[in-house]
Formats: C-alpha cells, sequence, structure tokens
C-alpha cells in the first residue's frame, strides 16, 4: 500500500514501481468532512488529494496493473495549516448518513475500492468515533460501495482505534498501522513493536510500515526487520 497525493507535489501513479502477482493498493490522500476554509461539514467529505490524481488516471493505472485497487484515505493531519480533528457529531445517525452520500459519488467518480481510516487526532475516551466510522463501514459495504476498509492507527491514537476494531473488526480487512511513529531504533524493536500491535488488533490483517527517508527504520535495518517478523511467525 502506497499513500499518495498529500504532500501537493504534482504526481503520477506511474511514478510508483508496482509489482505484479502481490496486492497493491493507492491510498489517495485525502478526503476530508470540511471546506477548503478546514470548517467542518458534518460529514460531508471533499477530496483534496493532487488535482494530477485524476479519475481517469486511476482508472488508467487499474486497467494495465490487474493487481491494483485505489481507496481513499480519510482525514489525514491536517488541511493545509488547518489540523483537522475527530469531533463528535451532534446527531451521529444524521452524520452517518450525510458522510455514506459523498464518499459513494467520490468513489464511483474515481473509480476507487474502498477507503481508509486515518483521523490522526481524537479523544482517547469516550468518543463516538468508534461507533460512528464502524457504521459507517458497515453501511458503505453492505450497500456495496466499497470492498476494502482499512485503519490506519499509531502509538498515541490506538485506543479509539482498538475500540474500532473490537467492535467492528469484521469489516476491518488491513491495519495500516504507523510503526515508524515508534521511534524504534533496532530490528529488534520493530518486532517487539509489531508484536505488541498484534495482541491488540488481528495479527493476519496487520501490515507493517515504512517512511520513505523519513522517520523510523531505514534501509536495510527495515528489511531485516521483516526477516525477523517472518522468522518469528
Amino acid at each position: 500500500m502506497e499513500y499518495i497525493g498529500a504532500t501537493g507535489t504534482p504526481i503520477t501513479f506511474d511514478a510508483v514501481p508496482i509489482e505484479d502477482g502481490i496486492d497493491f493498493h493507492f491510498i489517495l490522500g485525502f478526503a476530508i468532512d470540511a471546506d477548503p476554509s478546514g470548517q467542518t461539514q458534518n460529514g460531508t467529505f471533499s477530496p483534496y488529494w493532487v488535482d494530477t490524481l485524476t479519475p481517469a488516471s486511476v482508472a488508467a493505472i487499474k486497467a494495465k496493473h490487474s493487481n491494483v485497487k485505489a481507496l481513499a484515505s480519510l482525514s489525514g493531519w491536517s488541511l493545509g495549516q488547518k489540523v483537522i480533528r475527530w469531533y463528535d457529531p451532534a446527531e451521529c445517525q444524521i452524520w452517518i448518513s450525510n458522510a455514506f452520500s459523498p464518499l459513494r459519488s467520490i468513489v464511483i467518480k474515481y473509480h476507487l475500492d474502498g477507503i481508509d481510516i486515518d483521523y490522526e487526532n481524537l479523544p482517547k475516551h469516550n468518543s463516538t468515533f468508534a461507533y460512528c466510522i464502524g457504521e459507517l463501514i458497515t453501511m458503505l459495504k453492505d450497500q456495496s460501495a466499497i470492498s476494502i476498509a482499512t485503519i490506519a492507527p499509531f502509538y498515541t491514537t490506538a485506543t479509539p482505534y482498538i475500540e474500532l476494531f473490537k467492535n467492528y473488526g469484521s469489516v476491518i480487512d488491513h491495519v495500516n498501522h504507523q510503526f515508524y511513529t515508534d521511534k524504534v531504533s533496532t530490528p529488534k524493536g520493530y518486532l517487539e513493536a509489531f508484536r505488541l500491535q498484534a495482541e491488540q488488533f488481528d495479527k493476519n490483517k496487520l501490515l507493517p510500515s515504512y517512511e520513505v527517508n523519513g522517520r523510523g527504520l531505514q534501509g536495510d535495518a527495515f528489511f531485516e526487520a521483516l526477516d525477523l517478523l517472518k522468522s518469528m511467525g
């Protein structure tokens, strides 16, 4: 899986190497419940990924590679300088209904297969996040609007995502845990971090992650960590 389109830098899908024979998901960042100024819209999501990632280009890369699927990631960290935070809607059912329609429209327009949940600023306790997002995913899947749903927790957001997975794990296909935020500096440390998250989430749905030229393990150390994960089962 490759997150793409969130930095504002013009990019195309063809810039990313794709190996045939393995599932490859492009995750477009981001669809956000806000207007361009960052004001929340009570569930009315709009796409804010870079405009070089057009509906036609999504259709073309999927036609070129039968193993490619595309998802819209919800929220992310910010919209411009405005930090995006989960807010508890006044009426959960209205928010869920409001979110369903524009997300279905975005999925249809951009030839997408699913959504990824990447809210990164949210309360740790007593929030409607797990219920609203879980019910939204369930509705989208029940109505055959999407076939794939993934979530992207990291260590400071783990608690509400654990609640979401505990109650709605049957409709969540993959957990894109952001291990590069865990401040581990060795392959063994990565193994321990993965082992901890495997206890919180289904290990068969949990994916290791890597930030290119960024945080976390880099280069050969990351691939040593993958070898450790495989050797430890």
